[in-house]
């Protein structure tokens, strides 16, 4: 993470306000601008920690903040050493500590191995804006509390970030869930990851999820998310990128665009690329319907590329489709309340009837996608090339980038959506 001290701003610092709420030396609140009280805060945790306490959080303060970042931490096992011990001695429980530490023998704790202890709080925060480093320390932080969880990159970004992967499961049906293609659209990241907690919970505890059992869903499905399709994107638009070679670009191609805020209404990578009009399912119409609207080369919205798949984010989500061979797909856009089903007025057979399942468990419209809007996406890609159930499914309601205060509604609306896909895969 990039060094921050008095007067820094961005998601960054809203999550170091919240990592020193859930190490005890808040409260702060996680406004995102590093003030007096987020220094003296920093000073009472250096000082509990044996750091220099100069209210800078650098690379060794954000390595001892690790642990609050990803929610969990490694204890060395010590002579008289238990789970019930170390349970009441972190404020954890001694099932999550055997979910996270399947190999070890409670009886016969080794003295000198490390034992993976979650902290009591949850991995995925709703409540802030999000950055591409939160991305990493969530995959880092559900794979270590559910080992069960598998976790893996697609590849990199325009500017070198990795594309992360979460896969659970070992059911012969195969769902692949996305978010966040569009940057302004990054709400959609923490829906799928925090979907991904609550479902590991729920099969690590042997309970439902939106009255379905978690369990008896991974048997039968293996799901394989990609919470974060344009991290680079992501990063511009909640302000964690402010500055350097890429920023300027991105301001640059920004500025013929006045009635697109800047950097709020950006969608597309840092490239100037919608990455959801790079898919080869009528790509032709949509650069004819965009090049007709003015977009005819790299901006912040809109524009298909030089050629299919020449954006690596959407490539190499191709190239993972291709190789994982979905049953169903759900890729996650903002905003409107609706769920699109079908590509040019075709879709496989039982597509309709399970969009109407997705309306019914969450409020949402099931409608046919608007022809303008109906070429080069990955759910236009996913239907023409594999004929089976793919959906796009549209959050929310607002002005995009939709605020984190709409996250709980809408997370209870999209949740039955995404258990649902796990059961009809």
């Amino acid at each position: 993470m990039r060094v921050l001290r008095r007067g820094s701003t961005g998601p960054a610092v809203e999550l170091l306000q919240l990592a020193l709420g859930r190490a005890g030396t808040g409260p702060l609140e996680t406004d995102g601008v590093f003030g007096p009280a987020t220094a003296a805060a920093l000073r009472r945790f250096q000082t509990e920690h044996g750091l220099v306490p100069d209210g800078v959080a650098g690379a060794r303060t954000h390595a001892a903040l690790q642990p609050w970042y990803r929610g969990y931490l490694l204890h060395t096992l010590r002579p008289g050493d238990s789970f019930y011990a170390l349970a009441r001695r972190y404020g954890t429980s001694v099932e999550a500590l055997e979910t996270a530490n399947p190999d070890f023998i409670p009886e016969n704790l080794p003295v000198g191995g490390q034992l993976v202890v979650p902290l009591p709080f949850p991995v995925v925060p709703t409540a802030i804006r999000w950055c591409s480093e939160l991305v990493a320390f969530c995959v880092q932080g559900l794979t270590a509390r559910y080992p069960f969880l598998r976790a893996g990159e697609l590849g990199r970004s325009a500017m070198g970030k990795p594309l992360w992967t979460l896969q659970a499961g070992s059911g012969e049906r195969r769902a692949l869930y996305n978010a966040a293609h569009h940057a302004n659209e990054w709400l959609t990241t923490p829906l799928l990851l925090r979907f991904a907690e609550e479902l590991a919970a729920a099969a690590a505890a042997g309970e439902s999820l939106e009255g379905l059992s978690a369990a008896a869903l991974l048997s039968r499905t293996t799901l394989l998310l990609v919470p974060a399709v344009n991290p680079d994107g992501i990063d511009l638009v909640t302000g964690e990128l402010q500055s350097g070679a890429w920023f300027e670009r991105a301001r640059q191609l920004a500025a013929p665009w006045p009635q697109l805020p800047f950097p709020e209404g950006w969608k597309a990578n840092l490239r100037g690329v919608d990455l959801n009009l790079q898919y080869p399912a009528g790509w032709e119409e949509a650069r004819e319907i965009k090049f007709a609207q003015g977009v005819t080369g790299p901006a912040p919205a809109n524009f298909v590329g030089q050629a299919p798949l020449t954006a690596p984010e959407s490539r190499a989500l191709y190239d993972r489709t291709l190789l994982f061979d979905p049953t169903l797909t759900i890729s996650l856009h903002s905003q409107g309340e609706v769920i699109y089903w079908q590509f040019l007025g075709q879709a496989p057979p039982g597509a309709r009837e399970i969009a109407e399942r997705f309306a019914a468990v969450s409020g949402y419209a099931a409608e046919e996608t608007p022809y303008a809007s109906g070429f080069a996406g990955y759910k236009d890609w996913f239907l023409q090339a594999f004929d089976r159930p793919g959906f796009t499914v549209e959050v929310g309601r607002g002005v995009n980038p939709l605020p984190p205060a709409q996250f709980p509604e809408i997370y209870r609306a999209v949740r039955g959506i995404l258990a649902q896909g796990l059961a009809l895969a």
